[in-house]
C-alpha cells in the first residue's frame, strides 16, 4: 500500500473501515449472482480471486524478494483459506438466500469473539448478537436447502479460521499488505481454478460480463481485504468477529434492496439486535 494511502486509512478509526469492507463485500455478493447462470459459483470465485490479483499487481508491484520460508507458509496459507472461504460461501449462496447463509456463517466471527472475551459485558454483547442472528436464521423453513445450511456451517468454519490467520499475518509482516495480501489473491486464484475456471471462460470471452466480473472482485475482494487487513492491525481479533455481526445485517438488507427478500418482523428485530451489538463493540475499542 501506497504511503499516502496508508496515510488515509489511519486517520480513520478501524471501526469505519471495517464498517465500509461489511457493505462493500455483501453489495458485491448480491452483483456476484447475477454471475451464477454463466460461470457457477466456482466460476465467480475464480474471476474474483484472479482479477484481484491483478488488481493488486498493477497498484502495489510487490515482490517477493527477501521473502522467508515462513513468509512462503504464510501466503499459501492465507491464499488456501481464502480460496476455500469464497468457494464455500458462493455455493451457500447459490441454494439459500444470501441473508441466512451470511448470518449462518457468522457462527465463525462470532465464537472467535466469545472464546477471546475477558470482560462480561463482552459476553453480554456476544449474546445480544447471539440472539440476532437466531431470528435472522430461520433454520427450521422448510424451503431451506440442506445442502446449503451445510455449505453456510463450512463457511462458519473457514470465516473463523479467516479472521486467526489475518492477525498472525499481519503481524508477520508487520502489516505491510501490498507483498501478503497480492501473493495469497493469486495463491487463493490457483486453488479455485480447478474448480472454476471452465465456467469462468463464459465471462472472460464476454466485454459486458467481464466487466461485471471486474466490479464483483472490486467489492467482494480487493476494497474489503485490504480495508479487513488495515483494521486488524488496531482491533483485537475479538472485537473484529463481534463487529462483523455487521455482516448479517447487511446481507438482509442488501437481500431486500437488490435481490427483492423482504424482511419479516422476526428478521427486522434481529437486525436491530445485532446493530446494538455491534456499536457497542465499535465503541468500546
Amino acid at each position: 500500500m501506497t504511503t499516502a494511502t496508508s496515510s488515509r486509512f489511519a486517520a480513520l478509526p478501524p471501526w469505519v473501515l471495517l464498517v465500509t469492507a461489511v457493505l462493500s463485500v455483501q453489495i458485491g455478493a448480491a452483483v456476484a449472482k447475477q454471475l451464477f447462470n454463466t460461470t457457477g459459483p466456482q466460476g465467480v470465485v475464480f474471476l474474483r480471486t484472479l482479477l484481484a490479483a491483478i488488481l493488486f499487481l498493477l497498484l502495489w508491484r510487490p515482490t517477493l524478494r527477501g521473502l522467508t520460508r515462513g513468509g512462503y507458509a504464510y501466503i499459501v496459507a492465507y491464499g488456501v483459506n481464502i480460496a476455500l472461504m469464497m468457494l464455500v460461501f458462493y455455493a451457500s449462496i447459490d441454494r439459500i438466500p444470501l441473508g441466512v447463509s451470511v448470518a449462518i456463517s457468522f457462527i465463525g466471527p462470532l465464537g472467535i469473539a466469545v472464546v477471546g472475551s475477558r470482560r462480561r459485558i463482552d459476553l453480554l454483547w456476544a449474546g445480544l448478537a447471539a440472539v440476532g442472528v437466531l431470528l435472522l436464521t430461520p433454520l427450521a423453513a422448510d424451503s431451506l436447502d440442506p445442502l446449503g445450511v451445510l455449505l453456510a456451517f463450512g463457511s462458519a468454519a473457514s470465516w473463523a479460521c479467516y479472521i486467526l490467520l489475518t492477525s498472525r499475518v499481519n503481524r508477520y509482516f508487520d502489516g505491510q499488505i501490498n507483498t501478503s495480501l497480492t501473493f495469497s489473491m493469486l495463491v487463493a486464484a490457483l486453488v479455485a481454478l480447478p474448480f472454476g475456471g471452465q465456467g469462468a471462460l463464459a465471462a472472460l470471452a464476454n466485454p459486458g460480463l467481464l466487466l461485471l466480473s471486474l466490479v464483483v472482485a472490486a467489492l467482494s475482494s480487493a476494497i474489503p481485504f485490504a480495508l479487513e487487513f488495515v483494521a486488524m492491525r488496531r482491533m483485537s481479533p475479538r472485537a473484529f468477529g463481534l463487529l462483523l455481526a455487521l455482516e448479517p445485517v447487511v446481507a438482509a438488507l442488501v437481500g431486500l434492496l437488490l435481490l427483492s427478500e423482504a424482511l419479516s418482523t422476526q428478521e427486522a428485530l434481529g437486525v436491530v439486535l445485532v446493530t446494538i451489538a455491534a456499536v457497542a463493540t465499535a465503541r468500546g475499542e
